[in-house]
């Protein structure tokens, strides 16, 4: 008797665990429609836009540019050190250009994003929603999905693409410089190599996952703010929440999108 007690507590624990992940991501679907919905519904607010697309964008780009540079030049002396087991260094420009383009450019970016920008959108939305700004927008007769929620979305979603566009060209750069000033390549043929076997399939797999990523870093900091318990602690709790759902959503959805992508 006490066995099959303690089996249907530990069944009923698993339930419960499945229907509050069911709940939550009901929830998270429903908000993410709304905010779409709002996105292409008038009024617009293009000023609102505009900021976001400078704080998501152009002040991402230190920090993609930097930890692109870094991941190109890692990436050609790996790809060098394993090749040279098998006498196929040749190959070192052609997958660092592809590995940056397909993977490596939008993953780290996309993560690099997400611990910058879901952040601080979680804690911005949580400060309104605690200091009750939230309310008074609805007080005054504005939508705050409209005003809050839909420009982030919308300029995430175009921003990370550029910054991951820019970030491509300045990993493939380090992979250049690592390659020609550190493995003694021709700079000619390091070039010529990599245009003949990047294709625009490449670069736009990455971007199309880049797009991806965007709205996901806009929506999870969107998500855990707009819906960020009182107090400090939690804000500081929609903080994290935003950063950690934002970092698995764009790991699996890559994988998914590389199942698309690319079929086997």
């Amino acid at each position: 008797m006490q066995v099959f007690s303690a089996l249907q507590g530990f069944l009923a624990a698993i339930g419960a665990a499945v229907l509050g992940l069911c709940q939550a991501t009901g929830r998270l679907l429903m908000f993410a429609g709304m905010g779409v919905a709002h996105v292409v519904r008038p009024p617009f607010y293009p000023l609102e836009l505009w900021r976001q697309f400078l704080k998501i964008g152009y002040f991402s780009l230190p920090v993609v540019g930097l930890t692109a540079l870094f991941t190109g030049g890692a990436l050609a002396l790996q790809i060098f050190a394993g090749g040279s087991r098998l006498n196929a260094e040749s190959v070192v420009p052609s997958i660092v250009a592809i590995g940056m383009t397909r993977e490596l450019g939008p993953v780290l970016g996309g993560l690099m994003v997400a611990g910058r920008v879901s952040a601080s959108i979680a804690a911005e939305l949580g400060t309104m929603r605690v200091t009750e700004q939230i309310d008074a927008l609805t007080t005054l007769s504005t939508n705050p999905l409209k005003y809050l929620v839909a420009p982030r979305l919308l300029a995430a979603t175009v921003a990370v693409p550029l910054l991951v566009l820019i970030g491509d060209v300045i990993g493939i750069m380090g992979g250049f410089l690592v390659g020609v000033g550190r493995l003694d390549f021709n700079a000619t043929t390091y070039i010529r190599t990599t245009e003949d076997f990047l294709t625009t399939g490449d670069v736009t797999s990455g971007l199309i996952k880049a797009a991806v990523f965007g709205f996901i870093i806009a929506l999870m900091g969107c998500y855990q703010g707009y819906n960020s318990a009182r107090g400090a602690q939690g804000v500081g709790r929609a903080t994290t929440n935003a950063v950690v759902s934002a970092s698995i959503l764009i790991l699996a959805s890559n994988y998914l999108l590389t199942e698309a992508l690319f079929p086997a």
